[in-house]
């Protein structure tokens, strides 16, 4: 039955099911995953580290283990791959930058990826990104730019570029990425799949190199909102290596997300969110507001000063974070990396004062909004994937800076660590479009219901680029 079956572009939760049955070995889904890497991925370049003696003897492992009658995992032999800031045992870790390749070899895997092994997932290797974490666009002088699968010549986004581009070119059908101000959510958009940005604080993040420690996130990219669901469930629980981590309970969505849209509350993001992006960026928002039986229109208050509050505290905290790098071997960055951090350096200390009291107030007047609805609606870029080396781009008639624009409309958002699925959208068969799917603190299950609401209505369509 595997030979009518290419593993390599199955879902993840058909694969686990199929290894689980015994209807396909975890080394024939490996090697195939690594087939297709072999074969694709140096068009597309979202790795920089494959590990294929790590994956097959993790692989030959599991296949021993369910010929012994072993229960295995819900990821069962589910090939994944992780952004480069996740610690992978035996390998620096990068973070994107040159200078991080001197650093000692990991010791151990990163926390997320120790609980995606222990349900059976077989990590392949780690993926390009933006250095440190500093970047909408996907690409990287020292590793090169990460290619949108579904065109060549146009821009992955960023940071997670590597994460996006190998899911969507279908080298692996799980990813974890990093998202401080829009970094899962760009690349899940210009890449047309599906990608989620949970809660701050409800994942940990032990293992990962750092960008903005009061703004960073981890989650999953997926095809499908399924293997989006299994993967967040898989890296659920507490874990005391991340100060940041919030003292709950594990929350799993479960089966959950299949309860469809029924008594959802949505509504779509007017005000600032309306404004600055290209006509279809809206579109995709209205098609998807319509699927979802939107009721009205809701106001995210003060949402562009929230947007000038984070570009603050990033250049600030980022700042802080590499000055030593930047004292000693500054030559080594990516100059646009570097002149930006160097300017977060000379930020006086009371305007980060005030973009946190600020950050206090626009919280609580957002988290009021949810009194009403359940579930908010916004663009998640405001255009498509634009095209690669770009630096400019038009914008309700404004010529505006490629990359620092790409995230207008998550940095809002993730400022105040609300949880969101960013969902992929074609309009007439074109590049993807992503719409933010908004909801309050801890209630991903919510999120998630309506983008597989979305994803079952047809409007929201993860496809694996046809790049062979």
């Amino acid at each position: 039955m595997s030979a009518a079956v290419d593993w390599s572009l199955a879902p993840a939760s058909e694969i686990a099911a199929a290894i689980s049955g015994g209807r396909v070995g975890a080394r024939a889904v490996t090697e195939a995953a690594l087939a297709r890497i072999a074969r694709v991925d140096p068009r597309v370049n979202a790795f920089t580290d494959i590990l294929p003696e790590r994956a097959l003897a993790r692989a030959d492992a599991l296949d021993r283990a369910r010929a012994a009658g072993e229960a295995l995992g819900p990821l069962a032999g589910v090939p994944v791959a992780v952004k480069n800031l996740f610690d992978i045992a035996g390998l620096p870790t990068r973070a994107g930058a040159k200078i991080n390749r001197d650093r000692p070899p990991a010791e151990r895997d990163a926390a997320l990826v120790r609980r995606l092994e222990a349900a059976g997932a077989i990590l392949l290797g780690g993926l390009n990104m933006g250095e440190y974490a500093y970047d909408f666009t996907g690409e990287n002088i020292h590793d090169g730019d990460t290619h949108n699968p579904h065109d060549l010549a146009r821009m992955s986004g960023g940071s997670s570029g590597g994460s996006g581009g190998a899911v969507a070119a279908g080298l692996v059908p799980l990813a974890l990425g990093s998202d401080t101000n829009g970094s899962i959510r760009v690349p899940s958009a210009f890449c047309g799949c599906f990608g989620l940005k949970p809660t701050y604080g409800r994942l940990s993040r032990a293992g990962s190199f750092p960008f903005v420690g009061s703004l960073d996130h981890v989650g999953p990219m997926a095809r499908s909102v399924r293997d989006l669901a299994l993967a967040y469930d898989a890296m659920l629980g507490p874990d005391p290596d991340d100060p940041a981590q919030a003292d709950r309970p594990p929350e799993p969505v479960g089966a959950e997300f299949e309860r469809g849209a029924a008594g959802l509350r949505v509504a779509v993001a007017g005000g600032y969110f309306a404004r600055m992006g290209e006509p279809e960026a809206f579109a995709a928002v209205a098609l998807a507001a319509r699927a979802l039986g939107a009721t009205g229109e809701v106001e995210i208050p003060e949402a562009a000063r929230a947007r000038a509050a984070a570009y603050l505290i990033t250049a600030a905290e980022g700042a802080a974070l590499h000055l030593d790098r930047l004292r000693t071997r500054a030559g080594e960055f990516d100059p646009a990396v570097r002149d930006r951090l160097i300017a977060g350096a000379m930020i006086p200390a009371p305007f980060v004062e005030r973009a946190q009291r600020f950050r206090r107030w626009y919280r609580a007047a957002v988290l009021d909004l949810f009194g009403s609805v359940d579930l908010i609606l916004a663009p998640a870029t405001p255009c498509r994937a634009p095209r690669g080396g770009q630096k400019t781009f038009v914008l309700d008639g404004i010529e505006l800076p490629v990359r620092a624009n790409l995230g207008l409309y998550t940095q809002p958002i993730s400022f105040i660590g609300l949880p969101v699925v960013a969902v992929p959208v074609r309009l007439d068969g074109g590049l993807p479009l992503g719409v933010q799917v908004i909801a309050a603190p801890w209630r991903e299950d919510l999120a998630l219901r309506a983008a597989h609401h979305l994803e079952r209505a047809g409007v929201a369509r993860a496809l694996v680029a046809p790049l062979d």
